[in-house]
């Protein structure tokens, strides 16, 4: 990896235990943290996919891992303390709208429980100097209209998941007000909030790309549902490059300036439904044959997030535009099933792709 960039530094030598670090934005994480000198462990569930990103990037053999549910807080909280780490980036997560319809009480208890479970075993840690929650963009009060919502809009969620997320904010907040860092009672918290990802390696269930690469792989049938609402189509690297520029600033001699919620989404304001990516995708790959699905559960049309908080702020960018995130994502795919064993390659050479359209 080339020289580091000023957040990375601060973050080299540091010790980060990742939640969710065997899933798909967890393996990018973590690849870039080790990348430049972290010393990084995790808690997690088990991979439940085949490939899944964690062993294909040799991740399994490299960093200390416990397996288990965040909702078990005594064997999260015994995770925490030998580690003894300075930040924790909170990542687990149920975050399937369709799997909450059909599973709400997990769904809440992983969401919300485990959101309190890993903030109180941070407070009982004295090493922890920062922890940063990833949410999601429909924690939001979703009116269906065109305008980009705001860090101080109104949160809220009409289906489980949504409702979840929103829910872990309130927990959130609340160990922020109840134990401030300032006052040496708890760690310093922040909060992503980020549209829909896309990259290499996703196999997650009821996600279009990786259903559009089974569908591709396997010479089935794609289902789509919605084909033409939109969403906030951004690579995988867009939030983990704004998940260390955080934890960069909670560890910082002035974190109160990121202890608070940021939004983290697309600047290509070029509108893309999912049949948009679709097509592009298709031009990229091979072209599945394709159904639509009647009567699908109810799910948000149109989201937008607006960013200029952190891009004024942080001065946090996305890198590549949507295109372009198309093309690295069928890249990444292609290349791996030509050759399995080149994974952790493509996902290095991305990241350095990306670190080095990084203006500083």
């Amino acid at each position: 990896m080339s020289s580091l960039l000023s957040f990375e530094k601060a973050l080299s030598g540091r010790k980060v235990f990742v939640t969710g670090h065997s899933g798909f934005t967890g393996g990018w994480a973590s690849v870039w943290l080790r990348a430049i000198g972290a010393n990084v462990a995790g808690f997690a569930l088990p991979p439940d996919t085949t490939p899944s990103l964690f062993q294909c990037l040799g991740l399994d053999q490299q960093i200390p891992t416990t397996f288990g549910d965040i909702c078990d807080y005594h064997s999260l909280a015994e995770a925490i303390r030998a580690f003894e780490p300075d930040l924790i980036l909170h990542l687990a997560a149920q975050p399937l709208v369709r799997r909450s319809y059909r599973e709400p009480l997990s769904t809440f208890a992983v969401n919300a429980q485990g959101t309190a479970n890993v903030l109180e075993a941070a407070r009982a840690v004295k090493s922890v100097r920062g922890v940063l929650c990833i949410t999601t963009d429909k924690v939001y009060l979703n009116r269906e209209w065109p305008w980009s919502y705001r860090e101080n809009d109104p949160l809220g969620g009409k289906d489980p998941y949504s409702a979840s997320k929103a829910a872990a904010e309130m927990v959130i907040q609340s160990y922020a007000a109840s134990y401030p860092w300032s006052e040496n009672q708890g760690p310093a918290i922040a909060i992503a909030r980020g549209g829909n990802i896309i990259g290499g390696g996703d196999w997650s269930e009821d996600r279009l790309i990786p259903d559009f690469v089974r569908a591709v792989v396997a010479g089935e049938t794609l289902t789509l549902r919605y084909p033409d609402a939109t969403r906030p189509w951004q690579h995988v690297l867009a939030l983990v490059y704004g998940y260390l520029v955080l934890m960069a600033g909670l560890i910082s001699d002035q974190p109160g300036r990121f202890a608070r919620a940021w939004n983290l989404g697309p600047q290509d304001f070029r509108q893309f439904s999912v049949r948009d990516v679709l097509e592009l995708m298709s031009q990229h790959w091979k072209r599945p044959a394709l159904e639509y699905l009647d009567n699908p559960l109810p799910e948000a049309g149109a989201l937008a997030l607006d960013s200029s908080l952190a891009r004024n702020a942080l001065g946090w960018l996305p890198v590549w535009d949507t295109a372009r995130v198309i093309s690295e994502t069928s890249s990444w795919y292609r290349e791996f099933y030509a050759n399995p064993e080149s994974a952790r390659a493509i996902t290095e050479r991305q990241i350095n792709s990306w670190r080095e359209g990084i203006q500083e």
